[in-house]
């Protein structure tokens, strides 16, 4: 549960003043110029033409002609679609190899990671290495800005430690974040990570908060998490194919500096049924492009300029709002 961080409250709204701090702690010396926008990657001809056309309108900064956009969308779907014959089965019998002797200290440390422990347990799972290029993707953009970002924490030669703790980042470093009491049934929190999300409600009891302000008085506590995913690079196997599940901006950033191999948690599933539970949204509602498809969307196509269009577009924070409702009312005593 997230405890409520002071805010010093200036004339101009909440909001405003939200975003403005969330900007302020994720600006880099590399980002102070504001002159310098951020720059996405969008995969073209595998989504939908609205979704591709809705996306560049609402995000970037010059939007092209949408006839334009129409026609380039139009030349990746037809390259697109020549690669179901010329790659057919190019995502089938993706390889997993076992780690080494040498990962043992790293792979101990990682599993004693409470959230390894809790979040992995629903089907067969391993920690194996796999390679990117074969990997079926279903995330659209990439965001460019954040990915220089790493490559420059990373270094032009990251060691294998620094690939693994990368990939599965067991200390949880955690992007700065903001939020702050709206109304008297609402919180906003803000962060310049797409990760924030909503985690759930969860029921406590008194003993397990430190520092209960309702003392005596108080019968149980209500929580609404928000907060942040596990944040590994994490995959489906199903159909003899590898789904990326987490971790596309890694992936793409360690493949775009020579990185072929990554260590990698692998949840292996024995039916379709299962993807509702562990796989992407997307993943489980349209399961036969994914999973049958002659040539899904793969990671290496984020490197081939016939299937993506990069742009510059407005720096973006992430916003949840979360609301909650009390109402009171008498029943009959049985």
């Amino acid at each position: 549960m997230v405890v409520p961080a002071e805010v010093d409250l200036k004339p101009e709204s909440k909001v405003e003043q939200l975003e403005s701090a969330a900007t302020a702690e994720s600006t880099s010396p590399c980002q102070a110029d504001a002159d310098m926008p951020d720059e996405n990657l969008y995969l073209t001809g595998r989504p939908t033409l609205k979704d591709f056309l809705r996306f560049v309108r609402r995000h970037a900064l010059n939007p092209p002609d949408e006839g334009v956009l129409t026609d380039e969308w139009e030349a990746a779907k037809t390259f697109a679609r020549s690669l179901e014959t010329s790659e057919a089965g190019a995502a089938d019998n993706a390889p997993i190899h076992k780690l080494g002797s040498h990962y043992e200290p790293l792979l101990m440390e990682f599993l004693k990671d409470p959230v390894v422990q809790n979040s992995f347990n629903t089907v067969p799972t391993e920690i194996a290495i796999v390679e990117l290029d074969r990997m079926v993707v279903y995330q659209h953009h990439i965001d460019l800005t954040f990915v220089r970002q790493l490559e420059k924490k990373l270094g032009p030669s990251p060691t294998e430690e620094q690939i693994f703790r990368t990939c599965l980042p067991y200390d949880h470093p955690h992007p700065p974040v903001k939020w702050s009491r709206m109304r008297r049934n609402s919180y906003v929190f803000m962060s310049p990570s797409n990760d924030l999300r909503f985690l759930g409600a969860m029921s406590l009891k008194p003993g397990e908060i430190m520092t209960p302000s309702f003392g005596a008085n108080l019968v149980g506590i209500v929580g609404l998490s928000v907060g942040f995913g596990s944040n590994f690079m994490n995959a489906v196997y199903a159909e003899k194919r590898l789904i990326l599940n987490n971790g596309s901006h890694r992936a793409y950033t360690l493949r775009k500096m020579g990185i072929t191999h990554v260590p990698c948690i692998i949840q292996h599933l024995g039916s379709w049924d299962q993807l509702d539970v562990v796989a992407a949204t997307e993943v489980a509602e349209n399961p036969d492009f994914f999973l049958k498809n002659a040539r899904p969307s793969m990671l290496k196509d984020y490197f081939n300029p016939r299937l993506h269009k990069v742009m510059p577009v407005h720096r973006r924070l992430k916003q949840i709002t979360v609301k909650f409702e009390v109402e009171e009312t008498s029943v009959p005593a049985f």
